[in-house]
């Protein structure tokens, strides 16, 4: 039997306009060494592992009159050729020449007639280096069954581990006819659950308007006074920013709070200067409405499981202060925590592995659900193993979250920890974010002020107070 979409995953595809495609992607950069990765052991390498996410050789078929959900269905004409592509950057191969390759891409939706995900191998990075991009549509990772195509294929150690042994036929795709009487089966069988899914739905309509209703209300000026909120066009800019996980943890050991809280500070003050370099008038009270999808996995687990939820959080960027910004962030953070306002939250799910990708899908979900006005920007910070990991033999160097974009949110930020450095991807509208390269130093400046203040603020705490000298 034909697997139906959910009425959430469904809406994903409804809610895609061509100016707002709705795929999630990765950007990880490798080693490059002879004999290792090329495009004929990649196509080779995914074909073996594919067997483990089977989603990823289906492709949708919608029910005709639109009597239910689409469903998913093995592609006869499956061709993993057709998704694993192969390009390459001209000489010097710089990060900027990648960047703009990146942004063109994720810039295409991807084509509904095939399976809904795309690998590229981009050759010639400086540095002896190549890339992975990887674009999977949100339909396709529900949180419960599916993952990234880019997982499962990274490993622990250089070894490549020998797939499983498989030799899949598809079977015959159902026919309209079908397809139509599947759908009045599943009416008149599971009345009930048509029912339950309604009222789930109408549960969380209720939900999402309370808290956008308690957002508004506690606004202090319109979020459309910010130019993070424009109409976006059909192009994108992507940028990449590499941080010191070290860093942020010496902040927190001195300031405390969470290294998430750090990682928004050190944002929240990138965004200030970015601003005020704007122009943008800019005062104390100022704040940019933030949907945090993040992990609730505390920063020193170690154990493979990692939980998933969403806030509305202000960002104080009217406030000059960075280490008070950071409290006032902690403290917002801690308060959502205690009172478990999940905005939209649908993903709290167990995932294996390196996880990352599929985490910043489930986060970028929780924000396309919610309403354009409820906030100005997204921030998705999920932490990755702090070991090395391997694709093919080729160690990987870093990974770049790319998070889409929304109807008017005219940039989306990805965080992502790894082997002891946190990997930035920024992702925005190109007519509406010329200036994105500022936005990326000030965020990088940003942290350096911050860790300066933690440390000398450290030093002078550690310092005894002098004592007065004794009358003669």
């Amino acid at each position: 039997m034909a697997d139906r979409l959910s009425s959430l995953d469904s809406s994903f595809l409804y809610l895609e306009t061509p100016t707002t495609p709705l795929h999630v992607g990765s950007l990880t950069l490798f080693q490059e060494a002879p004999g290792l990765i090329d495009h004929d052991r990649l196509v080779r390498l995914i074909r073996d592992r594919i067997a483990y996410v089977p989603r990823y050789r289906q492709r949708l078929r919608e029910i005709p009159g639109h009597l239910a959900n689409p469903v998913w269905v093995d592609d006869e004409r499956f061709d993993v050729t057709y998704h694993v592509r192969r390009s390459a950057l001209p000489a010097p191969g710089s990060m900027a020449q990648l960047n703009d390759l990146v942004a063109r891409i994720m810039s295409r939706p991807l084509d509904r007639r095939h399976p809904l995900w795309e690998v590229y191998l981009v050759e010639r990075v400086q540095g002896e280096r190549f890339a992975l991009l990887s674009k999977t549509h949100q339909a396709m990772v529900d949180g419960l069954t599916a993952v990234d195509i880019g997982e499962v294929i990274l490993e622990e150690t250089p070894e490549v581990r020998t797939a499983p042994a498989t030799k899949w036929r598809p079977p015959r795709e159902p026919s309209s006819v079908e397809l139509v009487a599947g759908a009045v089966g599943d009416t008149l069988t599971h009345p009930s659950a048509i029912a339950s899914r309604v009222n789930e739905g109408l549960r969380a309509a209720r939900t999402s308007i309370g808290d956008v209703a308690a957002a508004v209300r506690h606004a202090v000026r319109p979020i459309d006074e910010l130019p993070l909120v424009a109409r976006v066009g059909q192009q994108r800019r992507f940028a990449t920013l590499d941080l010191r996980f070290d860093d942020l943890r010496e902040v927190r050991r001195v300031r405390g709070g969470t290294i998430n809280d750090v990682a928004l500070a050190v944002i929240g003050g990138g965004l200030r200067a970015w601003l005020l370099a704007r122009g943008t008038s800019v005062s104390t009270d100022t704040v940019v409405r933030t949907l945090v999808p993040m992990s609730l996995r505390p920063d020193d687990d170690q154990s493979p499981t990692s939980l998933v939820d969403a806030f509305l959080l202000d960002l104080p960027v009217g406030e000059p202060d960075p280490l008070i910004r950071l409290q006032r962030i902690a403290f917002d953070t801690a308060r959502y925590g205690e009172r478990g306002r999940a905005v939209g939250a649908k993903a709290m799910v167990g995932l294996v592995g390196f996880a990352p990708p599929t985490l910043h899908t489930l986060g970028a979900r929780v924000g396309a659900s919610l309403s354009k006005r409820a906030y100005s920007l997204s921030v998705t910070n999920v932490p990755g193993p702090q070991t090395p990991l391997y694709a093919g033999g080729a160690r990987l160097l870093a990974a770049y979250p790319i998070v889409p974009l929304t109807e008017r949110h005219a940039l989306s930020i990805g965080l992502t920890s790894y082997d002891g450095s946190v990997f930035l991807g920024l992702n925005a509208d190109r007519d509406a974010m010329p200036d994105l390269d500022v936005l990326v130093q000030s965020i990088r400046d940003a942290l350096t002020e911050l860790l300066d203040l933690s440390r000398s603020r450290s030093r002078a705490a550690s310092v005894p107070p002098v004592q007065p000298a004794e009358a003669p």
